[in-house]
């Protein structure tokens, strides 16, 4: 076995064998109060890969937090080949206000690369980017639905790329979106220095979901059994994931109350009927359809709407009967009464 080699982040340079608990300053508070980026670096005894794992880069996206949480805690770690990087609390500011937007208002994932001498986001951004990022081989960045909005457990990226469409398949959720790289996103800045990098999806943003936990621990400990960061798991069945063709925000036609939803999941038809747009007065009543085979993987969970709000996110496969089964066996597999981590 080739030895691992130390890997310094900040001021602290972490050794094979070893974990440490790292601090990155970042703008404080006006309080006079310091404030710093939490991160923990597992370092492998034996060579292997460099794989940070991040969540909340916006605030209030909570689900990311607690899968690293719970997978800092796991005895498997200690099989690590390689280096984990772990960073729960990216955008710290907007974790504090219960915030998707750091306080100059601005969305820290549409400010990288950043710079030194910006603005908050892009300070953040650069620091980011250059203290955890440029150091890493691989990303997984977790990820959940806006305030009100719910996200069927997805993973995202460049599928075009070979290795992010493996580590994708890997990963094991049940819908894989090719999607376009954003100006001023993570995953732009992670594309520009060659590196594969997913885009993990699910849940609402301010609550924990614990099927959506449970399935991203299993997903980040699964890509790093593909990338030779831990020893396989022979009794381990490989998840089933299918890439979508394309996806399509239904919005609604008119303002009103939204009724009679279909669930998050769920298989619709071409003409099916997804909600019903309703008055308060109870006389209209407009009904809102699918205008393609799909699987609904977003929603929103208000009950009311104004006229083009955005409404519920379908997905097209080829065969969307054989999705509806891979959805319900990835339910019905991390549900919280088989909870075992």
């Amino acid at each position: 076995m080739i030895k691992n080699r130390p890997i310094t982040i900040g001021e602290i340079t972490v050794s094979p064998g070893e974990r440490a608990n790292v601090n990155l300053p970042i703008a404080d508070l006006y309080t006079a109060t310091s404030l710093f980026m939490p991160l923990k670096v597992v370092c492998g005894r034996n060579a292997g890969p460099i794989l940070f794992v991040s969540a909340a880069l916006h605030g209030d996206e909570l689900n990311g937090v607690e899968v690293i949480r719970r997978l800092l805690r796991r005895k498997i770690l200690k099989s690590l080949k390689g280096t984990l990087i772990a960073v729960p609390v990216v955008n710290v500011h907007g974790f504090i206000n219960q915030s998707r937007y750091l306080p100059d208002r601005r969305d820290l994932n549409r400010s990288f690369p950043g710079s030194p001498k910006g603005s908050i986001a892009a300070r953040l951004a650069n620091t980011f980017l250059e203290q955890i990022v440029s150091k890493a081989d691989f990303g997984i960045d977790l990820h959940t639905g806006a305030v009100d909005r719910t996200n069927l457990p997805q993973i995202r990226g460049n599928m075009d790329d070979a290795k992010t469409l493996e580590l994708a398949q890997a990963f094991g959720a049940p819908v894989v979106l090719n999607s376009n790289i954003l100006d001023g996103s993570l995953r732009a800045s992670a594309a520009g220095l060659g590196m594969p990098m997913l885009i993990y999806e699910a849940g609402e943003a301010r609550r924990f979901d614990e099927v959506c936990i449970r399935a991203g621990i299993r997903g980040v400990l699964n890509v790093m059994r593909a990338v030779g960061m831990l020893p396989e798991d022979r009794k381990t069945k490989s998840p089933d994931s299918v890439v979508a063709h394309r996806t399509k925000w239904i919005r609604a036609p008119e303002s009103g109350m939204v009724c009679d939803k279909v669930k998050i999941g769920s298989k619709v038809l071409e003409g099916q009927r997804l909600a019903t747009i309703s008055d308060p007065l109870g006389t209209v009543d407009v009904p809102l359809k699918a205008p393609f085979d799909g699987i609904v993987i977003g929603c929103t969970n208000l009950p009311l709407a104004y006229e083009g709000e955005a409404l519920f996110h379908i997905a097209a496969f080829e065969d969307v009967s054989e999705v509806e089964s891979v959805v319900e066996d990835f339910s019905a597999k991390h549900e919280p009464e088989l909870r075992d981590d």
